[in-house]
């Protein structure tokens, strides 16, 4: 059964105890691409770069690039409701916050992904 992981270390330790780590990165990979925002983060990359990198790469989305943001969150599927939720006044804060909504919601996808098919 699906449960939502309580924070970012969670998910990524979760993901990496089912086998479907690598699952994860390709899925972030890909619904990064979708939206034209290049990332390629290596599927050997760590669990805690993974955390770092995303996070630095949101931060730079929310500071310089507004609207590709809001595409990418689009286009991931992060429920806005969850967003409307998140306090914008400290923007590394939120980042770290938004970084771990994409992470749950990429989560979200691979598990069932694996678990349904």
């Amino acid at each position: 059964m699906y449960v939502a992981p309580l924070n970012t270390d969670h998910l990524l330790s979760e993901a990496e105890k089912e086998n479907l780590y690598v699952k994860l990165v390709a899925q972030i990979n890909k619904d990064f691409n979708l939206a034209n925002e290049g990332i390629d983060f290596p599927m050997s990359i760590l669990p805690e770069e993974l955390k770092i990198q995303l996070q630095e790469k949101i931060y730079r989305l929310i500071q310089y690039k507004f609207a590709e943001y809001l595409n990418l969150l689009y286009i991931i599927d992060v429920p806005e409701n969850e967003i409307k939720q998140l306090d914008g006044s400290d923007i590394i804060t939120l980042s770290g916050q938004v970084s771990f909504l994409i992470l749950k919601r990429e989560w979200q996808k691979v598990w069932f992904r694996n678990y349904y098919r």
